[in-house]
């Protein structure tokens, strides 16, 4: 197990480095160079001359690498001259909200869809199976963008029960919680439909396995057999699909946020491509890359923790 660890810990370490050469590329292909799409097309000489001495630009590629790399390790990603602030505390204060955004999300979509997909499995080809399957899959094939214009039509401007933006959220301790409630919908239903198909699958495989005819030969009921056995030894996979779809939720609440004018990093990722911000944009990828690696990371450990019958060599 522990080598386990190692290697996968390795395995983490060399993709971030590998994405890290790739954004230090994109800063280096940019129209105009670094300096011009910091500074803007009406930047003075003079001032693109300092700031190309101040970043070190003179330097051979390998040699500003290894500073860049070496600024990275210590949290340090740039400035974000359109807003005069430090990169690293803009990503800080934008991430927490999207955390918030995301893991609230995810965590409805793992409460709804266990349930449901258990509901599916165990009543297979009945009337609350074909009724659940047709819902969610109706859900499922919509658009992230369309699915949120629909529930702001009801919800907000029909029935007039949930407020349509997100502006203002985190900025005081008097934040109206409802205003999370629309984007949280939005990124949980799809991923609800996605998520209860595949626990549904794996309760009808493990209800045909031999330990489920030998508890139903000793007179075990089914409610009891779907509950003590099969919901268990189903749920064991059900933890890699969370962590492999860990991008398809951060890239949906990106949307999200943006739609519902939600502070999140979805919205400064829109507002700094419009300002072409790229250290700030730049910034973003390599987090939203930490991040994935990171879920995904803990999903295979917690898969090799939860199964005492693997043994990874």
């Amino acid at each position: 197990m522990l080598s386990y660890v190692l290697r996968r810990l390795g395995q983490a370490v060399i993709v971030l480095v590998i994405v890290s050469i790739i954004v230090f590329g994109l800063l280096h292909v940019l129209p105009g160079g670094l300096v011009r799409a910091q500074l803007g097309p009406r930047a003075s000489r003079y001032a693109v001359h300092q700031l190309t001495r101040q970043e070190g630009l003179t330097k051979p590629v390998v040699v500003q690498y290894a500073i860049w790399f070496w600024h990275l390790l210590h949290g340090t990603l740039g400035h974000s001259y359109s807003q005069d602030t430090p990169v690293a505390s803009l990503l800080t204060q934008y991430f927490v909200r999207t955390l918030v955004l995301a893991g609230t999300a995810l965590l409805l979509t793992i409460i709804l869809a266990i349930p449901l997909g258990t509901l599916q499995g165990a009543r297979r080809n009945k009337t609350a199976d074909y009724t659940i399957s047709g819902s969610l899959l109706t859900v499922y094939s919509m658009p992230t963008f369309l699915l949120g214009v629909i529930l702001i039509y009801f919800l907000s401007i029909t029935f007039r029960v949930l407020p349509t933006t997100a502006t203002n959220f985190g900025q005081n301790f008097g934040t109206d919680v409802r205003v999370l409630i629309l984007p949280i919908l939005t990124l949980s239903l799809g991923n609800i439909a996605f998520f209860s198909r595949y626990v549904r699958s794996s309760v009808i495989d493990n209800l045909g396995e031999d330990y489920v005819r030998t508890a139903r030969a000793k007179g075990v009921g089914h409610r009891r057999i779907v509950v003590r056995h099969v919901l268990r030894n189903s749920l064991l996979p059900f933890v890699s699909v969370v962590g492999i779809s860990l991008p398809t939720i951060i890239s949906g609440a990106l949307i999200v946020e943006v739609l519902f004018n939600y502070p999140g990093m979805g919205t400064l990722y829109w507002h700094s491509q419009q300002s072409r911000t790229y250290p700030v944009l730049l910034g973003i990828i390599l987090l939203l890359t930490l991040t994935v690696v990171i879920g995904n990371l803990l999903a295979d450990l917690t898969y090799a923790a939860l199964d005492p019958r693997i043994r990874y060599v």
